[in-house]
């Protein structure tokens, strides 16, 4: 079950359960679209995956109790700024690795 953790780990910014900007890796590494394309190049600082789009949980109870309010979002925050500088030169050793190949 993903956590649905709710701010981006770099710049702390809400990501609330229905947020279209959240992006996960294969590890549930939650960051925002806009440090995604504009920070990190499609690459995850703590594992070197690629990011997708995180899946929104239903709000209501369409089947079977599968919905938010039986399985909420995760409170917990997870706010570690990445260092920009280390995660440019750790991009450039995966430049050439498409991120579904990583």
């Amino acid at each position: 079950m993903l956590a649905l953790r709710p701010t981006c780990e770099h710049c702390d910014t809400a990501l609330p359960p229905a947020a279209g900007n959240a992006r996960i890796c294969s590890f549930e590494c939650t960051f925002c679209a806009d440090c995604v394309d504009t920070l990190l190049g499609n690459v995850c600082p703590n594992c070197g995956g690629g990011f997708a789009p995180r899946p929104i949980r239903p709000a209501s109870d369409r089947k079977s109790g599968n919905y938010l309010g039986n399985y909420p979002a995760s409170a917990e925050r997870k706010h570690r700024p990445v260092d920009l500088t280390a995660h440019e030169a750790f991009c450039r050793t995966l430049g050439a690795i498409p991120p579904q190949e990583r």
